[in-house]
């Protein structure tokens, strides 16, 4: 927890209390008021303050929030009007625990106590023992010209220092405070290298049942302001901004919109408890405090990202996302503020990403109320037009799924050869015998016997269908299979026409049925 900056005021009446609290969590604000004791809970701040005289909660006590410089001013009558409580810019003694002493242990033991007396002494110094932690108040320190930065338009730092518990939930960025742009880009694909999994890709990209019904769902995005809308909007701070990299500013907004339009594609419009952790995952500003100087390299780092991290890591589906982001941005400022007053309401809901919006979330959303449409519109086609490839993300998913057809081919042919190998081909008779036979089964009813005879003239080859030389067929058992063998014989035409005609018909037979047994 940490102890805020604060200072007291009074008056006859009442006392008030001004704590600076930039990042606290607004909507779990806590304050507790007993006797001389003042309690101010909001995460990650905490104060405690043991005040010379006592005050009271009547229902004339107050409390507001600035969001313009992140302060709380809270109001409190005095049990006693009139009363003037003296030292209260005396922060240390306020921040002492009553009845507090030092912690150095007695220089001098008495030994000639009973045990029985130490004993309920120190039963007795445990039952009044104080769990409190100790309370050291800091002050916001002005931005170095050498410490990196980061937060909207790069307008804040060492905020992590400060914030070292919540860092590892929300930003992938070790220490922050002491890693510059260009280091936070190479760590990032780094880490992304380490985590893309070929597997899941390629599961995702064969069998892929679940992306194909969302690739067909067709987000509805409201354009008109609700009541919750309307009354953040008024609780935004009111701020101008002198932006030096308005190029980067930009950029960051279409890596934030992306990362909100997959998580509204992948829940079908209906945000989760996992939307935050999506959100703040796949955009490379939110999770590694990354900026941008090109579209391209903006929509590499998204792409590169949806291939890695979320559920659905498939190419088709983050090429509909992004078609999804230019939708949204096509509809300018007000349905950028919507959605991006959403990302603030789903990460205000969530410990510790509500620390996202005050870096980032709440300066875009007063920003973009004033934000260039020229720009805007520029940006959104430059975004249509860009046709990524999946060359261009570095992940080498062309190989993989090359090496992946290779090996299916391979197991196909290693298939076929297994069932080849289990078929049974004759030799050719060395002498010229001019009649060679072979049997099938046809029916239950038929007993079945073929001979063919392959000195046919041309014009009986045109009218007849050649007969392969080996014939597989089934039997009325279908675990058997019989091997008809027929080969052509020299001997001259001297056959009966009758036996001829009756072989011909047969052939034709055998034909069909080898056709049908094919297919």
């Amino acid at each position: 927890m940490l102890t805020p900056a604060f200072e007291i005021k009074q008056d006859d009446t009442f006392i008030t209390i001004i704590i600076k609290a930039p990042y606290a969590r607004i909507t779990d604000t806590e304050i507790f008021i007993e006797g001389n004791e003042f309690r101010f809970h909001s995460k990650p701040y905490f104060l405690r303050l043991s005040l010379p005289g006592n005050i009271v909660e009547d229902g004339r006590e107050q409390a507001k929030y600035d969001a313009d410089n992140g302060s709380f001013t809270v109001t409190v009558p005095k049990e006693t009007p009139g009363e003037l409580f003296e030292g209260l810019d005396m922060i240390t003694k306020l921040l002492t625990n009553k009845g507090q002493t030092t912690g150095q242990s007695p220089l001098i033991e008495v030994l000639d106590e009973s045990t029985d007396d130490r004993q309920a002494d120190l039963e007795k110094e445990e039952e009044e023992f104080d769990w409190h932690i100790e309370q050291t108040p800091y002050t916001e320190k002005e931005l170095s010209l050498d410490c990196p930065k980061y937060g909207f338009a790069n307008q804040k730092s060492g905020v992590f220092t400060r914030l070292q518990d919540e860092i590892v939930e929300i930003v992938d960025l070790k220490n922050p405070d002491q890693c510059s742009v260009s280091d936070r880009r190479e760590k990032r694909e780094m880490a992304e290298q380490q985590k893309f999994d070929e597997d899941y890709y390629l599961a995702d990209l064969y069998e892929d049942d679940a992306v194909k019904d969302l690739l067909s769902y067709n987000p509805c995005l409201s354009e008109s302001f609700t009541d919750k809308d309307k009354e953040m909007m008024r609780n935004l701070p009111k701020k101008e901004y002198l932006i030096d990299n308005k190029i980067s500013t930009y950029l960051g907004l279409v890596d934030i919109i992306f990362a909100y339009c997959y998580d509204i594609r992948s829940t079908e419009g209906e945000s989760n408890v996992e939307s935050s952790w999506t959100i703040s995952k796949l955009s490379s500003t939110l999770s590694w405090l990354d900026t941008f100087t090109s579209v391209e390299e903006t929509l590499r780092a998204c792409y590169r990202r949806c291939l890695c991290y979320p559920l659905y890591r498939n190419w088709e589906f983050a090429v509909k996302v992004q078609q999804d982001t230019v939708q949204i941005l096509n509809g300018g400022r007000q349905t950028l503020l919507k959605c991006l007053l959403d990302i603030h309401r789903c990460f205000s809901e969530t410990y510790p990403h509500y620390l996202l919006n005050d870096l980032y979330i709440t300066d875009y959303c007063v920003w973009i109320q004033s934000a260039d449409s020229k720009q805007l519109q520029s940006l959104t086609e430059a975004i249509k037009k860009l046709n990524l490839k999946k060359v261009d993300v570095g992940l080498d998913l062309s190989l993989i799924e090359s090496q992946t057809k290779e090996a299916a081919v391979d197991d196909v042919i290693e298939n076929l050869g297994k069932d080849v190998s289990n078929i049974k081909i004759p030799h050719d008779s060395d002498d010229d015998s001019s009649d060679s036979s072979g049997e099938y089964t046809e029916t239950d009813d038929e007993s079945t016997g073929s001979e063919c005879s392959s000195n046919s003239s041309d014009d009986e080859r045109d009218n007849t269908k050649e007969t392969p030389n080996i014939v597989v067929l089934k039997s009325d058992n279908e675990n058997d299979i019989k091997d008809v063998e027929c080969v052509k014989s020299n001997t001259d035409k001297t056959t009966d026409d009758k036996i001829e005609k009756n072989n011909i018909e047969r052939t034709e037979e055998a034909h069909k049925q080898i056709i049908s047994e094919i297919k």
